[in-house]
């Protein structure tokens, strides 16, 4: 009864308006204090689980995401791209699923993959004639690969709450990643021969060997986190601090977007994105320590025993309710709870801690694009000076093709765990 009380009280709190750290701590301290377990204990646990050199390559990959949104970065992938693929029947969209795969491999973050990508795409996109709706859904869909191919923010958030490898999180994301990519390139393909969107001119040979070369440095960046990662030279958090330095000095003395005067801005801006992150994940792990003691994850294993579930109504179970709260929730804190509350009844079930982490974060995509919380439709909405109605409109079809992509992913696990078991084994 408690328990559910305290759950209660934390949704409630979120729909008031109060900050993901804000009703996950103040709820768990509350509920600490009411079972009369002692705080200290509680303080400790959170503070030490931010202690750690894996959580260090939080701050770094949010300051290296703060340069590559400011340094000009996506508009020369977007260029790139464009001479690849932009002469094709509906062109301009594929540019927009590979340029946002591209950036998606060094971001990290979904709204920032969205923000930088639609800054330029949904212009140029309903200047060549595509339907707005259609270019604000899009690019929501494709943005949210920021968090699903690596190096993504929430993979490591995740590998710290459920104490897994971020390493092989990251190599879970892969196939996943460029499967999703593969799916809207579909779409975009089947949508555009259907209303006739017209193609771009064909690049000459030299304006493609000229772009793609200017993009190179850019695509130095993710090249050199799984380099250093894979080939053991360099932990996570030491490849996500190179990623800051190399995102810094493209930005500024490559691509020179940057001045260096604004480099002492822009570090700052990163810097309270990553105080915001730090806030978040120390009051997540509090929640987590005040679940595990609460016995609420001891009676969902026996509820799971009780009724004999299989992995795959368990899981089915587990995906409604988290669109449901996806809906009503921010995604990251979607994440926060459901994590420490179901990671026992996976050992139960069998299910692979790192096949669930991607089912989640897929989860979490969708939770982006559907109302009345979905970031990436405020942000594309904000972008496009559309109406929210507009963005809605636009951003169902990609729900479909995302909850199918779910499903895929659900029950298919080697799509996720067949690189990671090859790789790391």
């Amino acid at each position: 009864m408690e328990a559910a009380i305290g759950i209660g009280g934390m949704l409630v709190l979120m729909a008031l308006g109060a900050p993901i750290f804000v009703a996950l701590g103040l709820t768990a301290l509350v509920m600490i204090a009411f079972e009369g377990r002692p705080l200290m204990d509680a303080a400790a646990h959170s503070i030490s689980g931010i202690n750690s050199a894996t959580f260090l390559a939080v701050p770094f990959f949010v300051m290296a995401a703060t340069f590559m949104q400011k340094g000009g970065i996506a508009r020369i992938i977007i260029e790139a791209a464009e001479t690849w693929v932009g002469h094709m029947r509906g062109g301009l969209g594929l540019v927009a699923v590979i340029a946002t795969t591209l950036f998606a491999a060094i971001s990290g973050s979904s709204v920032v993959t969205a923000m930088a990508m639609g800054t330029f795409l949904i212009p140029a996109m309903v200047q060549r004639g595509y339907d707005r709706p259609f270019a604000l859904g899009l690019v929501g869909a494709s943005g949210t690969l920021g968090i699903l191919i690596p190096p993504s923010l929430s993979m490591i958030l995740y590998g710290l709450i459920a104490e897994e490898s971020v390493p092989r999180l990251f190599m879970a994301g892969v196939i996943p990643g460029l499967l999703q990519a593969c799916l809207l390139a579909a779409w975009v393909m089947f949508y555009s021969r259907r209303k006739g969107y017209a193609s771009g001119a064909r690049a000459t040979r030299e304006e493609f060997i000229a772009k793609n070369l200017r993009a190179l440095p850019a695509m130095f960046i993710p090249v050199s986190v799984f380099a250093g990662i894979y080939s053991g030279y360099t932990t996570v958090t030491e490849s996500a601090g190179v990623a800051a330095i190399a995102a810094l000095l493209i930005a500024v003395w490559v691509y020179r977007e940057v001045k260096p005067s604004e480099i002492f801005g822009m570090a700052t801006e990163g810097m309270k994105a990553a105080s915001a992150v730090t806030f978040i994940v120390m009051f997540a792990l509090l929640f987590a320590h005040w679940i595990t003691g609460s016995g609420i994850p001891t009676a969902l294993v026996n509820f799971a025993i009780a009724r004999e579930l299989e992995p795959w109504q368990f899981l089915l179970a587990l995906n409604v309710m988290m669109i449901i709260l996806g809906m009503f929730l921010d995604a990251v804190a979607v994440m926060l709870i459901v994590t420490p509350i179901v990671l026992p009844v996976l050992s139960t079930l069998g299910i692979d801690p790192v096949h669930f982490g991607i089912v989640l974060i897929v989860n979490m995509e969708i939770a982006f694009l559907t109302p009345p919380i979905g970031l990436n439709l405020f942000v594309l909405s904000s972008i496009a000076r559309a109406p929210m109605s507009e963005a809605v409109r636009g951003m169902w079809p990609f729900v479909v093709i995302m909850a199918l992509f779910l499903m895929l992913i659900t029950y298919v696990p080697e799509i996720s765990l067949w690189l990671p078991r090859t790789v790391m084994p």
